[in-house]
C-alpha cells in the first residue's frame, strides 16, 4: 500500500526531468556568460578571481556609450508612436472592424514576419522614397513591429472590459472624446503600459533591422555589440551583455506582472 504513492511520487519526477533538461540547456550559457562577466582575467573562457573591472571599463568606452545613448533614444521614441498608434489601431479594430480577419491578420503580421524579411521590406521602401538612413530610420522601423506588439496586447485588455461603461457614459451626456478619454483609456490602461513595456523591451534588444535600416554614423548598440565581437568575445562584451540581460529581464517580468491585470474583468 505505502508503495503506490511513493511509486506516484517517484513518476512525477521523473515526468518533470525533460523539463529540467529542457531549463538547463536554455540558460546554462546565460549563466555562464553573467558569471565570467565578473572574471579578473581579460580572457573570457578562463576563470582567475572576481572583479567588477570590465563594468567600470564598459562605463568609459565612448563608443558603447553612444550606442547606448542611440539605443534608448529610438527605443523611447519608437516605444511611443506604437503604443498612441498601436492603442489607436487596436480600438478601432474591436469597435468597427470586429468581424474582419483580413484586418485582425494585417495588424499583427508585422510582428509574425521574420526579422530580415522585415528589415529588406523596410530598406527596399527607404530606398524607394531616397530616404537617409539614420535614426530616424531605425526609429520608423521599430514602430512598425512595435505597434503590432501594442495593438495585440491592448486587444487583449479590451475583450476583458465592459462596453456597458461606454454606453452608460453616453447615456449620461458624455461626448465620444470625453468617453474615450475618461472611460476607455483608464480600462485600457494595464494593456497599454504592458504593450509599452514590450515594445521598449523589443526596441532595446533588436538587431536585424537596425542593421538594415541603420545609417553609418548612428549605430545602435546592438551595431556595437556585434562589431566588437567580431574581433572576439571580451569579458567587457560579457559585462555588456549582463547589464542588457538585466535591463530586459526586469521590463520583460513588470509586462507580464502587469498584462495579468488585462485578464482581469
Amino acid at each position: 500500500m505505502g508503495g503506490a504513492p511513493a511509486g506516484r511520487s517517484l513518476m512525477r519526477r521523473l515526468g518533470l526531468l525533460p523539463l529540467w533538461v529542457t531549463y538547463l540547456f536554455l540558460y546554462t550559457p546565460v549563466v555562464v556568460l553573467v558569471v565570467m562577466s565578473f572574471n579578473r582575467s581579460d580572457s573570457p573562457y578562463r576563470w582567475s578571481g572576481f572583479s567588477t573591472d570590465w563594468y567600470g571599463t564598459l562605463a568609459r568606452d565612448d563608443e558603447v556609450l553612444r550606442g547606448l545613448a542611440n539605443t534608448l533614444l529610438v527605443a523611447a521614441g519608437a516605444t511611443g508612436l506604437s503604443t498612441v498608434l498601436g492603442t489607436l489601431l487596436a480600438v478601432g479594430l474591436s469597435r468597427h472592424a470586429r468581424r474582419s480577419r483580413l484586418l485582425h491578420t494585417l495588424s499583427v503580421m508585422p510582428a509574425v514576419l521574420p526579422d530580415i524579411v522585415l528589415a529588406i521590406g523596410l530598406l527596399a521602401f527607404y530606398a524607394l522614397v531616397s530616404a537617409t538612413l539614420g535614426l530616424y530610420s531605425v526609429l520608423l522601423a521599430h514602430t512598425v513591429f512595435g505597434l503590432a506588439s501594442v495593438t495585440a496586447v491592448v486587444r487583449t485588455r479590451i475583450a476583458h472590459v465592459d462596453p456597458s461603461l461606454e454606453e452608460a457614459s453616453s447615456d449620461l451626456g458624455a461626448g465620444a472624446v470625453t468617453t474615450f478619454l475618461r472611460v476607455t483609456l483608464p480600462a485600457l490602461a494595464p494593456g497599454i503600459v504592458a504593450g509599452a513595456l514590450l515594445a521598449f523591451t523589443l526596441s532595446l534588444d533588436e538587431f536585424v533591422i537596425a542593421f538594415f535600416t541603420a545609417g553609418p554614423k548612428d549605430p545602435t548598440l546592438p551595431i556595437v555589440v556585434y562589431s566588437m565581437i567580431r574581433f572576439g568575445v571580451t569579458p567587457e562584451i560579457n559585462a555588456l551583455a549582463t547589464l542588457l540581460l538585466a535591463v530586459s529581464f526586469t521590463v520583460v517580468i513588470a509586462a507580464q506582472r502587469i498584462s495579468r491585470l488585462t485578464e482581469a474583468p
